[in-house]
């Protein structure tokens, strides 16, 4: 048992608004630059919709992640071979009208333009050539679009469904939508660092974060093409890649990540995880049905002595184990199994999590009491506006089961809650939901109190850095301070 620790994160969908607020406060602490503009590492899709880049999750186009090939792994956008042959260009790789071509204004015709008859415009300019343009594309240009038919009924997520239930969720008595916040997932399984030619990409070792090598990055892209999730980044002003870094240098003095402090919704959470890697591979050539079983039970029980017994023995330090003992992340994940990987049939075994978010609830009032129009509890959750099928395309490899485990979850302890403080439903039916749900009063209490009732501290367990003792740190932390300092040594120069 090869035990590590990874920072690992949830983010509540049933609790998202939309608000962009996690997308502006990283967007002004890391991706303010010449170079960076078109970069969204925090972004905030609308469902169904196609995303940012446009239809990103279609990997036929893309070819992103990994595929099982004979029983053996191997990346869908490159070869050993074809690292040579795709070195300058990668066909499968996205282009910046898969993106958006990042847009100002020219305010100068605003407050320059001479005394007329008409008032004067600023018209929309590329902050890449300077030169008018018409604009077309943004990064969340579908958003609350949920009944389009250019971008929601494009969405890769929808295969499978019948014809009735399309023209069912685009109905505009049953138009639907909600919101999907995506940052680097900081997988188990990169494709990205596997990918990358030069090695520039890692996986640090004491907290799982993966990180881009600034002085060895040689601007190749084949990390981009290989992250299913897009999420990896190439600045062509510096000619280097980029990404998510987590906000490790706030994570490592107790800070949570810009995007987590800023959430409106209180939507997020980060914690540690234990984990097994030598059974990383194993797991990700699981069948798609098995994948997500066969993730969590990568990720091990802190309280377990024998678990933290080899936790110690590799260079885990207590404190980082008392962090995971007490991480939100595992309940959701491990213990109350409500919070699923996006995507995981792509095969990078993601350490980002989401609850799936729950549709209108179908219910009459009758004599002061709320009646089901089924004597099945869990009816609604079978025929809600969003279709299982599109959920379980999102969050389940293409499989509903854990999906309907969720939101049964989830609806019954909302049933359970409102027995208590509103009483319009008797407790007999609140805890016959809760047993047909798997789930007993004293998790969904628990439950309650982290979603709904939960401090900043309950939300964000960051475990302390011990820089002193990570593997990279080969010199005296006081004296490294100073010859580094935060950043680069030399600025990054363009190309090779």
């Amino acid at each position: 048992m090869n035990v590590r620790s990874q920072i690992s994160m949830v983010f509540h969908l049933d609790k998202c608004i939309g608000c962009h607020t996690c997308s502006i406060a990283c967007k002004n602490v890391w991706t303010d630059r010449r170079g960076t503009e078109y970069m969204w590492w925090n972004n905030v899709e609308t469902k169904p919709g196609t995303g940012y880049p446009t239809k990103w999750e279609d990997q036929e186009k893309y070819r992103g992640g990994w595929e099982k090939q004979d029983d053996r792994l191997r990346l869908k956008s490159t070869t050993k071979f074809r690292t040579v042959t795709d070195i300058f260009h990668n066909p499968s790789g996205a282009s910046m009208d898969d993106y958006y071509e990042p847009w100002t204004y020219k305010y100068a015709d605003l407050f320059n333009a001479p005394e007329g008859s008409d008032q004067p415009t600023a018209m929309p300019i590329s902050m890449v050539t300077g030169e008018y343009i018409n604009v077309e594309a943004g990064p969340n240009w579908d958003d609350d679009l949920g009944g389009s038919p250019v971008y929601a009924a494009n969405d890769p997520n929808l295969e499978g469904l019948t014809e009735v239930q399309r023209q069912q969720l685009f109905a505009i008595e049953r138009l639907v939508f909600f919101y999907f916040p995506r940052i680097c997932n900081h997988c188990l399984n990169p494709g990205c660092v596997a990918a990358c030619p030069s090695g520039a990409l890692y996986k640090r070792g004491e907290d799982g974060i993966v990180l881009i090598d600034q002085k060895r990055c040689r601007g190749w892209r084949a990390c981009v093409a290989a992250c299913p999730y897009k999420k990896t980044f190439y600045n062509w002003s510096t000619g280097k890649s980029e990404k998510c870094i987590l906000c490790f240098p706030r994570v490592e003095t107790g800070q949570a990540p810009a995007c987590f402090h800023s959430c409106v919704g209180r939507i997020r959470y980060l914690g540690v995880l234990l984990y097994d890697a030598d059974r990383i591979e194993d797991v990700a050539r699981s069948e798609d049905a098995g994948l997500i079983d066969a993730h969590r039970s990568m990720i091990l029980n802190p309280h377990d002595p024998a678990v933290v017994e080899a936790a110690r023995q590799n260079g885990i330090h207590d404190a980082v184990i008392q962090s995971a003992q007490q991480s939100p992340v595992y309940k959701f994940v491990k213990e109350w199994k409500i919070a699923l990987p996006p995507h995981i049939e792509f095969r990078t075994l993601p350490m980002l999590f989401y609850v799936p978010p729950m549709s209108p609830v179908m219910a009459s009032s009758e004599e002061g009491m709320v009646k089901s129009v089924s004597d099945d509890f869990f009816h609604d959750i079978e025929q809600a506006r969003v279709p299982l099928q599109f959920l379980g395309n999102l969050f389940g490899a293409g499989h509903q089961a854990k999906v309907v485990y969720a939101l049964k979850k989830q609806k019954a302890i909302r049933t359970y809650r409102r027995a208590l403080t509103v009483g319009d439903i008797s407790m007999d039916v609140a805890r016959r939901m809760l047993t047909e749900a798997d789930c007993s009063p004293e998790e969904a209490e628990a439950i309650y109190n982290l979603t709904s009732l939960c401090t900043f501290d309950d939300r964000f367990v960051i475990p302390p850095a011990h820089r002193e003792e990570a593997i990279e740190m080969m010199l005296d932390p006081h004296e490294h301070r100073a010859s580094t300092g935060f950043g680069f040594v030399d600025a990054p120069k363009r190309g090779l």
